[in-house]
């Protein structure tokens, strides 16, 4: 998958590429840094055009064209337009209470523990709102309370120290369209009074700044703690609290819903087996019990390292279960349908890394693409994996 820069909006999304034109489509699947993600640092102004989000900062979310499955079976259900993986009942409510409320303005709050999708549902109702504007989301816990204030609102030129020119915040730049508030329960105190006056008003004013400006923002917030919990110990905003709590979307944990692994599992496959260039993986009849019986502490995202760990061993996905620590004398025989049987994992990505790079005649851009991921991202790796080893 290529990096890619977006062009405006997602409807039908059409992405400009570097060499050429691909088609994408929004997913349901919890972020990864697999999918093309958009990053920007802190204190960074955000880039026309693009959508962000990375460890606190802003990001969109967007899904390759799934590829054919390698044993010929038709895709799994995929929520109609919605892009839900999954075949369970609660899944296929999401999908449904996603397509009836996507196009409204209302706030949405989603709940559910770490890995489990929100902030993809969040791009998932932005997809289908029909909004033009930008996707913008944030992680509410990812700075200090004085930096994620001028993040948030924006300053003036000369607000506070270091302000040497005047900077517009992410309610601007998602003016139009979506701002995602992720972890919205760590919003410190005097945030939270200006998110409420934002959504009573529709009006920012920017730190340091003498007039307000109008905004038309759609605020999707999630977190994974109990609001009303807090709201009971004092610690969040009442008010606050039932203005973001229009309608509440939970999403499901793994383990509740075991009937959708096997179609996660096979999405996953694909993927990866798209990314790394290396056969798809899965699981014999018996291994599917055992992962659907898997308690699935980190939900989504774990199932969906696992199936990437499994692909770059040459592995079935149940077997890597078994093995929480790469152990040489349980990788049997590996090399044949991977990668040498006594490798640990960070050595199996550094030698994929060089062979991929080999192939490619030490062209960086073009091993990037390969790999599904941006040359920054590529040669950040190899700082890491290569150079470092």
């Amino acid at each position: 998958m290529h990096h890619a820069a977006v062009h405006d909006g997602l409807d039908d999304i059409g992405i400009g590429l570097q060499g050429g034109t691909r088609r994408v489509r929004c997913g349901l699947l919890p972020c990864v840094e697999n999918l093309t993600q958009f990053l920007l640092e802190p204190g960074q102004n955000v880039p026309n055009r693009h959508l962000t989000r990375k460890n606190g900062n802003a990001m969109v979310i967007l899904q390759p064209d799934t590829p054919a499955s390698p044993t010929g079976a038709p895709p799994p259900n995929t929520g109609a337009a919605t892009g839900v993986i999954g075949e369970s009942a609660r899944m296929r409510e999401i999908a449904e209470l996603l397509r009836r409320v996507a196009p409204s303005r209302t706030t949405v709050l989603i709940e559910g523990e770490s890995g489990t999708g929100k902030e993809v549902a969040a791009a998932s109702l932005h997809h289908h709102s029909g909004r033009s504007g930008r996707l913008v989301a944030i992680n509410c816990g990812s700075m200090s309370p004085e930096l994620l204030d001028s993040e948030l609102f924006g300053h003036a030129q000369g607000a506070f120290t270091g302000a040497a020119q005047e900077r517009e915040g992410l309610f601007l730049h998602a003016d139009g369209g979506t701002l995602f508030l992720d972890e919205i329960g760590e919003l410190p105190a005097f945030l939270q009074a200006k998110l409420l006056r934002v959504l009573e008003t529709l009006r920012v004013r920017p730190v340091g700044a003498d007039d307000e400006i109008a905004v038309d923002v759609r605020i999707v917030a999630a977190t994974n703690r109990d609001l009303g919990r807090m709201v009971d110990a004092g610690s969040f905003r009442e008010d606050l609290y039932y203005r973001l709590n229009v309608l509440a979307l939970r999403m499901p944990p793994l383990r509740e819903r075991p009937e959708d692994v096997a179609p996660l599992v096979d999405f996953f496959a694909r993927q990866f087996s798209a990314v790394f260039g290396l056969p798809a993986v899965a699981p014999t009849r018996t291994g599917l019990r055992r992962l659907e019986q898997h308690a699935w502490p980190g939900n989504v995202r774990e199932l969906r390292n696992l199936v990437e760990r499994a692909t770059l061993l040459g592995k079935p996905p149940d077997a890597c279960l078994r093995i929480e620590k790469i152990d040489p004398q349980a990788l049997q025989a590996l090399g044949a349908s991977g990668y040498p049987a006594d490798l640990p994992l960070i050595e199996v990505k550094r030698r994929h890394m060089q062979r991929v790079l080999a192939a490619c005649n030490g062209n960086k851009s073009e091993a990037a693409r390969r790999m599904g991921v941006s040359r920054k991202t590529l040669e950040r790796r190899l700082r890491d994996y290569v150079d470092g080893a």
